[in-house]
C-alpha cells in the first residue's frame, strides 16, 4: 500500500505540545478517501499499475465519456484521477477504498503541492539580487538586475538567465517529513514544519522515496527520559 498515495486539503497550521515542554509546528491536512477505479494489468498495457479517484463532483460539470466511464465502473463522479505503478494488483480491487490508514507504520512521507503565487515580480525579490548603487549616477534603475547579456558574440540572452517574471504558483516536492499524528476518526494527518501552498489548496501524500534512517521527536524524548534514569557512572 506504501506505493499509492492520498491527497489532502490544507487546513492550516497549529502547534503540538509535548510533556518535555518541547513545542513543534505543524500542517494539519484533511486528507481524502482515495478509491480504486481501474485495475491495469501486464496484458492490457504492458505495466501494473492500478488507478485512484479523488474528491467529489456533480455530474453536470464532467463529460459524457467520463459520464459513461464511471457508470461503466459503477462509481461515483471522481474530481481526479491518479495512476500508480504498483509491484503487485492481486493487493487491490475496483471499489476498495483507502484513507490514512496506509500510513499507519510510515514515520515519513513526501508531499507535493503548489507554492503561493506571487505575480510578477522583479529580480531583487525573485532571486535575492541586490540591486544597482543607491547613488553615484544611477537613476530610476535602482531595483533592476543590470546586463543579461554578452557582446555582438553570442549577441543574444542565454535561457535560464535570472530576470523579473512570474513567481510562484509551481509544483514543489518536500521529502522527508516527519508525520506527528493521524486523526482517523476525522481523517486529519498532522506533518512537522510548513508545507508549501495556501489554505484549502490541494497537497498529495506519499510514503517518503529515501529510506533515511531518522528518529522521531518521540523517540528523541523517549532515548533522553531512558538516559536520565540510568546512572551516570562518571559521577561515582
Amino acid at each position: 500500500m506504501n506505493e499509492i498515495a492520498l491527497i489532502g486539503k490544507k487546513i492550516g497550521m497549529t502547534r503540538e505540545f509535548y510533556k518535555t515542554g518541547q513545542l513543534v509546528p505543524v500542517t494539519v491536512l484533511k486528507m481524502e478517501k482515495a478509491r480504486v477505479i481501474q485495475i491495469i494489468d501486464l496484458e492490457k498495457r504492458g505495466y501494473k499499475a492500478v488507478q485512484l479517484g479523488y474528491g467529489k463532483i456533480k455530474n453536470s460539470k464532467i463529460t459524457k465519456s467520463m459520464k459513461g466511464y464511471f457508470a461503466k465502473k459503477n462509481t461515483e463522479a471522481k474530481k481526479k484521477l491518479k495512476e500508480y505503478r504498483v509491484s503487485n494488483i492481486e493487493n487491490y480491487k475496483e471499489g476498495n477504498e483507502f484513507g490514512l490508514e496506509i500510513f499507519k507504520d510510515v514515520k515519513f512521507v513526501d508531499t507535493k503541492s503548489k507554492t503561493i503565487g506571487k505575480g510578477f515580480a522583479g529580480a531583487m525579490k525573485r532571486h535575492n539580487f541586490g540591486g544597482l548603487r543607491a547613488t553615484h549616477g544611477v537613476s530610476v534603475s535602482h531595483r533592476s538586475h543590470g546586463s543579461t547579456g554578452q557582446r555582438q558574440d553570442p549577441g543574444k540572452v542565454f535561457k535560464g538567465k535570472k530576470m523579473a517574471g512570474h513567481m510562484g504558483d509551481k509544483l514543489r516536492t518536500m521529502q522527508n517529513i516527519e508525520i506527528i499524528k493521524a486523526d482517523l476518526d476525522n481523517e486529519l494527518l498532522y506533518l512537522k514544519g510548513s508545507i508549501p501552498g495556501s489554505k484549502n489548496s490541494e497537497v498529495l501524500v506519499k510514503k517518503s522515496v529515501k529510506n533515511i534512517k531518522k528518529l522521531t521527536i518521540i523517540e528523541k524524548i523517549e532515548i533522553a527520559e531512558q538516559a536520565k534514569k540510568t546512572p551516570d557512572k562518571k559521577k561515582k
